[in-house]
């Protein structure tokens, strides 16, 4: 069974900063996924012609089960909101996605904790002190039935700053505890270091750096499990032409001698 995190940076292309919906098909085609998570995913936004990310990466992997969840209403660095998952059909908005070829049993979604207001921030660039308006996260878990077995996979995208972002793992981690088991954790935790918690002893399925695109020195996009039998047979992180991020990519099969369903 393969499995993928992409942190899509809406379709957007690095070399011409364009949103091409065929070339976004064309990236799921190849990366070939039967369970994907995907982060900074538009939903009618005029950036990406008012499309439906998720329903195209939907049909070009095929999948029988996806949801997107928005994080916002409205567009990022613009207009914007917290979604609170009542919002009007066509109304613009941005979050994560998950699909999967496999039947989804059930659906959950997490609202994650938030900075409330503005703050100062030091970031690489000319403008080294920025007051940051930080967007409100989320995280959607399912139950699916795969052949190796039905499994819980979440999805997220943490915050980028430092120590709320551990913050908002532990919460996460809190509410997946409760959730059936096994369980695996994807997505863009923006952590490059290692991850633990005492609240749910998970593992790394695979270690190779994603960020930035082009001689990538650092992991932000992982792919964690509770799962005892689960071994990885193979690891990729393909340059694709969208996104500043680098997918990652994994096979995964059951242990020797583990009988799955």
């Amino acid at each position: 069974m393969r499995m993928a995190t992409f942190n899509i940076l809406h379709g957007r292309s690095m070399d011409d900063g364009q949103v091409n919906l065929e070339r976004l098909s064309a990236c799921i085609r190849r990366l070939d996924p039967d369970v994907l998570a995907l982060q900074e995913v538009d939903r009618d936004q005029s950036r990406s012609s008012l499309a439906d990310l998720t329903a195209i990466a939907a049909a070009a992997m095929g999948a029988t089960s996806h949801r997107f969840v928005a994080a916002i209403a409205g567009t990022p660095g613009a207009t914007w909101m917290a979604a609170t998952g009542s919002e009007q059909p066509g109304t613009a908005a941005y979050g994560i996605a998950l699909l999967s070829r496999y039947p989804a049993i059930s659906w959950q979604v997490l609202r994650l904790p938030r900075i409330p207001i503005r703050f100062p921030m030091y970031l690489p660039g000319p403008r080294r002190v920025q007051i940051v308006h930080e967007e409100p996260r989320a995280a959607m878990a399912a139950q699916f039935d795969t052949p190796l077995g039905v499994l819980t996979v979440a999805n997220t995208h943490l915050s980028f700053v430092p120590g709320w972002n551990r913050l908002q793992l532990n919460h996460l981690l809190r509410d997946l505890s409760g959730l059936p088991g096994p369980r695996v954790l994807m997505g863009d935790l923006n952590m490059s270091s290692q991850i633990r918690s005492r609240r749910m002893p998970l593992r790394p399925l695979a270690a190779a750096p994603t960020f930035p695109l082009h001689c990538p020195d650092r992991q932000l996009d992982h792919i964690l499990t509770d799962h005892d039998d689960l071994v990885v047979t193979d690891v990729s992180t393909p340059v694709l032409p969208i996104s500043d991020h680098r997918p990652l990519v994994i096979d995964v099969s059951l242990r020797t001698g583990v009988v799955g369903p």
